[in-house]
């Protein structure tokens, strides 16, 4: 069936870009609650049988964020019935402890919560991190609720510089390596780490960033004397 988009999205310059508690507390309470919402704007998909990667161009409305309904999918275990989020080829693995989403006008009100998870490829708990992030809302009170759901939102996390340009000289120096094979890589470009920082992995500010590669290319090139 096709989504029911209000005439405004189409207008140039519209962004969706709600606020956790609009999310949580109209997005994911009415739709939960079964109610049929004015617009049909966030899809349900079952996003853990993707790679993220792939998931913008299933959501129905993003740029650099994209929101999706998801089915709660549990398997029982020590000490009860946990969520799974374990795809074919990676896993989301939360990072930190959930945050509380208050009522901005009633700050004592709890409306529901936010899990920050990472995205990593391979199998726990030897995955190799991604720039993939995941904001899980949940409701608090789920007692009235029709659905056991959950709202995500999925986006990027900006790599740093630092980073780019550390991946920059790697694959420079892979590259003149395999044209002269006389030369040994060092160990620290063989085993270096390049994950982003995840300790502020919920912040909103994410994006590319750019860096010259030429530049790093000359540095690679210039440090074995050539």
């Amino acid at each position: 069936m096709e989504a029911i988009i209000s005439p405004e999205i189409r207008l140039p310059g519209f962004r969706f870009h709600p606020t956790e508690e609009e999310l949580v507390n109209y997005y994911l309470k009415e739709t939960a609650l079964g109610k049929n919402l004015y617009c049909d704007i966030i899809g349900f998909l079952n996003i853990y049988n993707h790679y993220p990667w792939d998931l913008p161009g299933m959501a129905k409305i993003g740029e650099r964020e994209w929101y999706f309904f998801v089915q709660r999918d549990t398997r029982s275990g020590h000490g009860g019935k946990k969520p799974n989020r374990t795809t074919e080829r990676g896993y989301w693995k939360a990072t930190g402890s959930d945050r509380q989403i208050r009522r901005l006008t009633e700050p004592k009100i709890i409306m529901g919560l936010r899990k920050t998870l990472v995205f990593y490829t391979g199998k726990a708990p030897n995955g190799n991190r991604t720039d993939w992030v995941m904001n899980e809302y949940r409701l608090s009170n789920t007692s009235i609720l029709r659905e056991d759901i959950v709202l995500c939102k999925i986006y990027r996390k900006a790599t740093s510089l630092r980073v780019l340009e550390q991946r920059a000289e790697e694959h420079a120096l892979s590259s003149y390596v395999a044209q002269n094979n006389n030369i040994t890589m060092p160990l620290p470009l063989q085993h270096h780490d390049y994950g982003t920082d995840m300790v502020e992995a919920d912040s909103d500010e994410h994006g590319p960033s750019s860096y010259s590669a030429w530049t790093t290319m000359t540095e690679c090139f210039t440090h074995y004397g050539h």
